[in-house]
Order: structure tokens, then C-alpha cells, then sequence
């Protein structure tokens, strides 16, 4: 192993001292210097290898067909490195490892990389920790991105950021892809529980949050507790008109740059190292052959500085699916060319050969190459790699500790959103004799669904038994005496529904648990956003024995419910809540906890009414014309009752550009101390472009004791009032403008 402050250049005779702090000019400057020695120094087929990344699979014995416990295959792994150069590695191959296991794999990676290769470049390994190291046996799971933007709590987010970085890292991987940064307006999309729901500003103070945990407040990625982010999918890979991933996305340039670009130039701004391409296309044109949205609008507008790498075989698909290449050469020159720095090829060596030949026959210039090497090459400097390439069996003390079982539990429980709770049926008494039933009840898996020990996170065997499931957590509340469990149907089948209503008759309170099994991406598509019949027929069911029913809904989209709702007493929206899920959603259900969540999304009340909070007027003007969701945008309901009184905003005219300051005095008006999110939402009364009915401007997480107020204050400025024109320009127009929180609304006049 090759470790120290030096690292010899095979070969080259010189020595380079490494340092590597993120932010830093002098630093920097010594970063970039090294970088491009090392660049003068290598040769096409070792620059064209550091540009391509394979999956873990490609070097493991078997393979195609792995098997389990992963092994890596000495000669295929020398191939890759030694042979075709390659700089970077992705991807579990079968399923969780342990850490040590992870920390064996990474060292035998980066002894070829360091020990048999003419330059010693150490493998930049990159892994989908998208709530938590997912990836390795017993880590600290987080509820999915939908459920952390569900607590409205950005430090919250953070502290999920930085325990997932340690347990990253731990395991000796410096690359984390997350976070998904699209914005979540496409209810059916089976990746809207990656995201941070519907609201640009909610995904953009939530992701640079996020950015911020795994990276550290100055970026320094070189820490030893900290991993380099991948912002993604850039851009609109949200939006999917049919709802079905990876199919195409109609947005027109002036939506696109309100709604879905500011996320990733906030993320920028946050430092974030990489960004990953959207699988899709826009308007008929793939991103990843964007040279527009990858150079002139990524690099020149919004001044991203990392390197890019593409998705799972999308510069292939280029030619094979989306038919814009002839050949697959031809993909690999269109995504070179339009800004790709790394490709994810990831199963072969065709990335590496096509651009290698290329290059040589002079359709992609030398200088392409040399860019995207240099970024790659830098963050590998950042990352602190050519100094300690391999995992410090001395780091990780702390994995999965109480501390941070703490603050999964605490997002968790903040995540969880209480949408009905008629005559106070909730909470519920500790001494109340439970029915739980539903296909949801006793399932860790559909807590935490895809990305989760494996790929599609359905393999209920895999699940650490130390956690609990919903039946177990209230078994463990109230006494198993106190509970009967009647399954009643699975997913898609009906099992013993009569059986669940006879114990129904017999219970002072049913819990039904619906949801959704455990999906991801592709996996996960659907006809209909409609939850599925067994379940709904099971709650009608139960309902009618006049016995009160609480559903609790785990579940990564809002999955349409309304046959159910209204002879429902209460309702719970747990989201995908992790691995403390379970644990969470009984302190909510029996009062330990007061729950705090807020959607982040708007919940359709019909299969095709997806009409958003931030509308236009011509989408609410009538009874035919209406946003009338089952539960809207930013809603949530407590244990306790919050009042607001004497909103300001001062000044009442004020100069495009000077500050509006906005204050509110919130009381807690129960007997319940708890918390609320204030939220503060701007309408635009008159503007050359329609207007929004409102837009989410600011909010804050507030903890008041009962009969406790506080006084919460805002400060809007210029960009808040920011819209883009007719001519697809930011624009700043005055008028008369409203500023509303929790239905108290103050006008005020903007002028030139």
C-alpha cells in the first residue's frame, strides 16, 4: 500500500506533495498545478480510462451472473485497471456488504490502481447512498428524501447528510450519487420518493442542505468523515409526461429555468463536486447530447465547476433507445462533445474503445479529453485520494451509534404527517384493545422500499430483525395482549377480509396499514395512481363495523384514497420512514411523540386532477376550474393548536431590490407543547407572464411549549420576486405583490 504525504509518479522520477482542502486559493492553485503536470504526463489510452466507470459486477467472478457473497476475479479486475486505464468503479454488485467486507473490496481496487498501474491513480469508487449507506449491512437508514422533506427541517436534512458521509466513508467510499434534486411535480413517477417533493425552494434549501452534510460547511471533502455529493438528475427528469421513468419530459425553456434549474444552481452555489446526467430527454433531445444544458447553461450560466457523470448506460442508449446516434460511436462523440466528463458505461469497454478511436481519427479534439480528465483528476485531488486511497481501518467507531439511531428515529417521527383526526380519535389510549391489519403491518421492506440492502429493496429476509415493523413497535408500546393481527390482504390479493372485520367488531380501534411494496426506478411504474383494490375493499370493510379506523399509509407517492377517507376517523402519511420507522409511526399513533410533518407534495385527491399548489388562476376560478386536492401542499395537522396574529410587513412600498421584512407572532394555543412550520407563501398579483396563485418563499421549524409565542421574521429580497419573462429572462416587475401566512395575508407595493 502506498500511503504518506508523497506519491511517486512511476517512471516520471518526481515527487508531488499532496494537500487537499476544498476552498482554500493557495490550496487550490497547488491542486491545479498538480493536476495538469499529471495530465502532461499521460498517455490517450490512460486519460480516455480515467473517463470511464464500471460497475462492480465487471470485476467480480461470475459475471455476468454473481454470485453471493460478492468475490472479485483478480484477472478481470487487472483488465480493467491495468489494461483499460479505467478511473472509476460504481455500484454493490449483489447486495449489502458489511464494512469490513466493503473495506476489503475498496484495498484490493486501489492496490492494483496504486501498486500496478504506471501512474499509481487511485479508483474513485461512487455508490447510491440515497437515504443512508443503503449499501452497507447495519447502517443508519433514513426515511426516504419525500419523508426528510416532509419534517420541513433543513438541519434535520443536514444531520442526515453528515452521519451518511461517516457511514459512507467508513465503509471506504468517497463518492455518494444523492442528492436527487428533481423537482417532484409527476404524482405516478416512481422516483418521486427520491425527491424533496413539488416545490423549487422547499428541493432547493432541502438538496443545498443535504449538499452541505456529506461535504461540510467549506467543501472539505479531503475529511475523513466527508464524501463528494452527485447532484442529480440534471435537468427535468422529474417530470415525465406519461409518469413512467426514464420516458420523455415536455417542458418548455421558461418552466424549466423556474421550476426545475433552480435546485442544482443552489447546489452549485452549495459546492456540490459532480452532478449526473437525467436518463430522459426534453423537448425531443436527450440531455446527456445537451451541449446546451451540459456546457452553456451547467458551466457557463450557473458556473459548475465539478465534473460530470452520465447515468447508468445512457450514452449507449443514445443510439439504442433514443435513436438521435447511428451508431453507438456516434452517441459516445454527442455526449463527449455536449459536456460528459465521465461515462457510466458500465458493463464492457465500449465507452473506452469508441473514444479512444475517436480521438485518433480527430473527431473529438485532444483538448475535450484533457478537460474532462482535469476535472475528473481534481475532485480525486479533493477528495484527498492520491493521499489516502485506501479505507482507515481505524475510522468508523461510531457506525450506526446510538447518537445517530437517535436522529433517524427523531426524522422519522418529525417526518410523519397527521391529514385527519375527527373527535380526537387520535391519540390513541395506551389501554385500547388494537386491531392492526393491511399488507403494510408487518413488512421492515415497505419502510423503506427500493435502494435498501438491495437494488429494489424487497427482500424482506435481508432486514436487520433488531428493528421493528408497525405491528412489533405497537406490540412493544401497548402489550401484545392488547393487539390482534389480521393480515386481510395482500397488495394485490384478497386474503381473509372477513376475518380482519370480525376482529374489527371486537377492537376499540383499527389500524389499517396500506401502501405500497417495495420499487424502484423502472420497477416501479404504474397504470394507475389509484391504491390497489384489495386495500381499499379492506378498509371499506372494516369501516363499516362503526369501529374507528386510523389508516397509516406507507407509501413513496401519494396513492389515490378517496373511497376510504371520509369514513376514516384518522389518517397517517408515513412515507418510506427507514429503518425507525415502525418505532416512529407507534409514538405518533399512541402520543409519545406530537407529530410535526407537513406534505412536501400535494396530495390528488383523483387519478386525474394533479393540479399543484403553486397554480395558475385559470387552474382555481370555478367549480370546474378548482384545487381541490384530497390534502394540499404544506398541510399537516398537531396535537396541539397554533395560532397566528399581527403580521407585518414593512416597508408597504418598497424599491425593486431593497429588503421586505416579514414578521408574525405564532402561539401555542393547546396543552400540548409541539412544533409548526411557519410558512410564508408570495403572490404576484398582476404580471406579464400568468402568475402563480402563490409560491413558497420561505419557512421555519419553531418548538413552542404550550401557551409558549414566539415571533418569527423573514426577509425577502430581489431574486425572491424573480420571475422568467416572455423573452425567457429573469424579470423583476412592479406591481402590487401579497404576503400570506397561515391565512392571514398583508399586500404591498413594489416599484422601480
Amino acid at each position: 500500500m502506498k500511503k504518506g504525504l508523497f506519491l511517486k509518479l512511476a517512471g516520471l522520477g518526481i515527487l508531488v506533495m499532496i494537500t487537499s482542502v476544498w476552498g482554500q486559493p493557495a490550496n487550490r492553485t497547488t491542486i491545479d498545478e498538480k493536476v495538469a503536470a499529471l495530465v502532461s504526463r499521460m498517455t490517450l489510452e490512460e486519460k480516455v480510462g480515467q473517463m470511464t466507470q464500471i460497475s462492480l459486477e465487471v470485476v467480480s467472478r461470475g459475471f455476468p451472473v454473481v454470485a453471493s457473497p460478492l468475490q472479485l476475479d483478480d484477472a478481470r479486475l487487472r483488465n480493467a485497471i491495468v489494461v483499460h486505464h479505467i478511473g472509476s468503479i460504481l455500484n454493490v454488485g449483489t447486495r449489502a456488504h458489511t464494512v469490513q467486507k466493503w473495506r476489503q473490496i475498496i484495498t484490493k481496487i486501489q492496490d492494483v490502481a496504486t501498486q500496478d498501474t504506471r501512474l499509481g491513480i487511485p479508483i474513485i469508487y461512487g455508490i447510491d447512498a440515497i437515504h443512508g449507506a443503503n449499501y452497507t449491512t447495519g447502517a443508519t437508514l433514513f426515511p426516504q428524501a419525500i419523508g426528510m422533506a416532509a419534517t420541513w427541517n433543513p438541519e434535520l436534512v443536514k444531520r442526515d447528510g453528515q452521519i451518511t458521509a461517516y457511514e459512507v466513508r467508513a465503509s471506504g467510499i468517497p463518492w455518494n450519487f444523492n442528492p436527487v434534486l428533481g423537482v417532484g411535480r409527476q404524482p405516478l413517477w416512481p422516483r418521486l420518493f427520491e425527491t424533496f417533493g413539488e416545490d423549487p425552494y422547499l428541493v432547493s434549501v432541502m438538496g443545498a442542505a443535504y449538499i452541505k452534510g456529506l461535504e461540510g460547511e467549506q467543501n472539505t471533502i479531503s475529511d475523513s468523515d466527508k464524501v463528494a455529493s452527485c447532484m442529480k438528475h440534471y435537468l427535468g427528469y422529474s417530470f415525465p409526461l406519461s409518469g413512467k421513468d426514464r420516458t420523455p419530459a415536455w417542458i418548455p425553456e421558461r418552466m424549466l429555468r423556474e421550476y426545475f434549474l433552480p435546485p442544482f444552481r443552489a447546489a452549485v452555489r452549495a459546492g456540490s463536486h459532480t452532478l449526473m446526467v437525467n436518463s430522459s430527454e426534453i423537448n425531443g433531445i436527450p440531455v446527456h447530447s445537451s451541449h446546451f444544458l451540459l456546457t452553456d447553461v451547467l458551466r457557463g450560466e450557473l458556473g459548475f465547476k465539478g465534473f460530470v457523470v452520465s447515468d447508468w448506460q445512457d450514452i449507449e442508449n443514445l443510439y439504442r433507445r433514443e435513436k438521435v446516434a447511428s451508431t453507438q460511436k456516434e452517441a459516445v462523440k454527442m455526449a463527449v462533445m455536449a459536456g460528459v466528463d465521465m461515462s457510466m458505461v458500465p458493463l464492457d469497454f465500449s465507452f473506452y474503445n469508441d473514444l479512444l478511436e475517436l480521438v485518433r481519427n480527430g473527431e473529438v479534439p485532444k483538448s475535450r479529453v484533457d478537460e474532462a480528465v482535469t476535472r475528473i483528476l481534481k475532485v480525486k485531488y479533493e477528495l484527498g485520494l492520491f493521499e489516502h486511497p485506501y479505507p482507515d481501518p481505524t475510522f468508523g467507531e461510531r457506525f450506526a451509534c446510538k447518537e445517530f439511531q437517535q436522529t433517524n428515529l427523531q426524522a422519522a417521527q418529525e417526518s410523519i404527517t397527521l391529514l385527519k383526526n375527527i373527535d380526537g380519535v387520535l391519540p390513541l389510549k395506551k389501554g385500547a384493545r388494537v386491531l392492526i391489519t393491511g399488507p403494510t403491518a408487518d413488512k421492515m421492506h415497505v419502510l423503506n422500499s427500493g435502494w435498501t440492502i438491495t437494488w429494489q429493496g424487497n427482500e424482506e429476509s435481508l432486514y436487520p430483525k433488531d428493528k421493528w415493523t408497525i405491528l412489533q413497535a405497537i406490540r412493544h408500546k401497548i402489550g401484545t395482549d392488547r393487539v390482534t393481527f389480521v393480515p386481510g390482504v395482500s397488495f394485490e390479493k384478497e386474503m381473509d377480509i372477513p376475518a380482519a372485520v370480525e376482529a374489527a367488531r371486537r377492537a376499540d380501534v383499527a389500524i389499517v396499514c396500506l401502501g405500497e411494496d417495495a420499487y424502484c426506478e423502472s420497477e416501479g411504474n404504474i397504470m394507475d395512481l389509484t391504491l390497489s383494490e384489495p386495500q381499499l375493499k379492506l378498509a371499506e370493510a372494516i369501516e363499516k363495523t362503526g369501529t374507528p379506523v386510523v389508516l397509516v399509509l406507507t407509501e413513496g407517492r401519494p396513492r389515490i384514497i378517496n373511497r376510504i377517507t371520509d369514513g376514516a376517523k384518522g389518517i397517517l402519511m408515513a412515507y418510506l420512514p427507514g429503518m425507525e420507522g415502525g418505532r416512529a409511526i407507534a409514538d405518533i399513533l399512541f402520543g409519545d411523540v406530537n407529530p410535526s410533518g407537513k406534505l412536501p407534495v400535494t396530495y390528488p385527491r383523483y387519478t386525474n386532477d394533479f393540479t399543484l399548489y403553486d397554480h395558475k388562476h385559470s387552474e382555481n376560478n370555478d367549480e370546474e376550474h378548482q384545487y381541490h386536492p384530497q390534502f394540499p401542499f404544506g398541510f399537516g395537522l398537531s396535537y396541539t393548536k397554533f395560532s397566528y396574529t399581527n403580521l407585518t410587513v414593512e416597508p408597504k412600498t418598497v424599491k425593486i431590490g431593497d429588503p421586505v421584512r416579514v414578521s408574525v407572532t405564532v402561539r401555542n394555543a393547546g396543552r400540548r407543547a409541539g412544533k409548526e412550520v411557519v410558512q410564508l407563501y408570495l403572490s404576484d398579483l398582476v404580471a406579464s407572464v400568468t402568475p402563480s396563485e402563490k409560491r413558497l418563499k420561505r419557512f421555519k421549524k419553531i418548538a413552542l411549549a404550550p401557551g409558549e409565542s414566539k415571533r418569527v421574521s423573514f426577509t425577502l429580497n430581489k431574486s425572491d420576486f424573480v420571475f422568467f419573462g416572455r423573452d425567457n429572462m429573469p424579470t423583476v416587475e412592479p406591481g402590487v405583490f401579497k404576503v400570506s401566512v397561515s391565512g392571514r395575508s398583508k399586500e404591498f407595493t413594489l416599484k422601480k
